[in-house]
């Protein structure tokens, strides 16, 4: 079986995982930059390591500390608004027009009325009354348009913006899926979106600065092909990467991280493709009903979970058939000597654990990669809570992943 190692040194606790562009918005299940940073210090492959790969960048952390280390990188997601965050995490903005720009936008903020609202039409955000009162409607619009009207630099504000139209909505503290707060909170729930909008970039505007002062001089290149079904020759050619450092979902978006749930906000407001049905276009998204992938490593638990509940057990499939044709298509991308390295969690389902770091090695091995070490780690500071509904039924909770699995292998 493949080697595991308990190295308590990759924990990070009580680290700040907020430096740099990092700070940027929030988003589900990020892998904390210090892990990219050591994996890329201490596992990048001999000789060089020029272009590096993320797969499933998500908010793009390991795009900004390839960049941090003068490495080149490429970057792929199917979320519109993980592509907005990582475009912007990995530019380097002139801040002296940045701050001028939002004090242009800034000053127009008392001038705010009903009659300067140009656009009050708000049908783009799903069942809009029951998730935002009016008047944070009419905020956030305004912003909007202020945006378009006194910035070259849209994008940039528009990340500030899109964390302040979730943190403005009716949805629940500290829940990535759409929850509604309870009425007695909604009552007194004032959200001051001007304010929230101005700490958001200001933020954001000193970890551009801290950015600015280390990063070296690379590119980044942001895409949205799907690395289930190809990845583009034209974009990336075969074995070509130096170094992947990624962080794969670890199962379907619906019974694991909803990260089409907790886009939706911003992916609605943005009027951004496929905000409704992200989630199926993800890995496992789409059900079936054989196995096609091989394996010998998670045999066992596929049956156990076979034989406790069938239904399950073709989620899980259809998840590890996508994982598997991924595995493949980025296998063929990375360079001999080159190294990947994986960081996943073992998930439960109907109380079996998954070994996904396990079917991981093996997926690659059969590529023609050969496994290194997986590194175990204890989640410290993950937002997540200690047990989460994966149904969303009141009271059917099941533990959640305390403990990550960094899988390093050479090609």
């Amino acid at each position: 079986m493949y080697q595991r190692k308990i190295d308590n040194k990759w924990n990070f606790q009580n680290v700040n995982t907020k430096e740099y562009t990092h700070c940027y918005h929030t988003y589900p299940a990020m892998m904390i930059p210090q892990i990219a940073r050591r994996l890329i210090q201490e596992y990048k492959p001999q000789g060089k390591c020029k272009l590096l790969f993320d797969p499933y960048m998500g908010s793009g952390t390991s795009l900004v500390e390839a960049s941090l280390a003068n490495i080149n990188s490429i970057g792929t997601d199917l979320n519109p608004l993980a592509r907005l965050i990582a475009k912007v995490k990995t530019t380097t903005y002139d801040i002296v027009n940045l701050r001028n720009e939002f004090q242009e936008i800034q000053s127009q903020f008392p001038f705010f009325s009903l009659t300067n609202i140009k656009n009050k039409n708000f049908e783009r955000i799903t069942n809009h009354v029951f998730w935002y009162s009016t008047e944070s409607l009419l905020k956030l619009s305004y912003i909007s348009q202020l945006i378009e009207e006194y910035s070259n630099n849209k994008d940039f504000f528009y990340v500030a913006l899109a964390e302040v139209v979730r943190e403005a909505s009716f949805t629940r503290n500290g829940e990535f899926k759409r929850f509604r707060m309870k009425e007695d909170k909604i009552k007194d729930f004032h959200p001051d979106v001007f304010g929230i909008f101005k700490d958001k970039v200001k933020r954001n505007l000193n970890g551009l600065q801290e950015f600015k002062t280390v990063v070296g001089n690379t590119t980044v290149g942001i895409y949205d092909f799907n690395s289930i079904l190809e990845i583009p020759q034209n974009i990336i050619d075969p074995e070509s990467i130096d170094m992947v450092v990624t962080s794969p979902p670890y199962g379907d978006s619906r019974t694991t991280v909803s990260y089409g749930q907790f886009s939706r906000w911003a992916n609605e407001w943005f009027s951004f493709e496929n905000a409704q049905n992200l989630d199926s276009l993800l890995m496992g998204g789409k059900k079936c009903h054989q196995k096609i992938f091989l394996t010998e490593t998670i045999d066992k638990e596929l049956q156990q979970i076979y034989e406790a509940d069938i239904k399950r057990y073709y989620e899980v499939v259809s998840f590890l058939n996508d994982y598997w044709f991924s595995i493949q298509n980025v296998a063929n991308t990375v360079r001999k000597g080159g190294i990947v390295c994986y960081v996943v969690g073992n998930r439960h389902v109907k109380g079996v654990q998954i070994p996904l770091d396990y079917f991981t090695a093996e997926t690659f091995e059969r590529c023609g990669l050969h496994h290194i070490i997986t590194l175990v780690r204890e989640i410290p500071n993950k937002r997540m809570p200690l047990k989460t509904s994966p149904t969303n039924i009141t009271g059917d909770k099941i533990d959640t992943i305390t403990n990550e699995y960094i899988v390093i292998l050479e090609k």
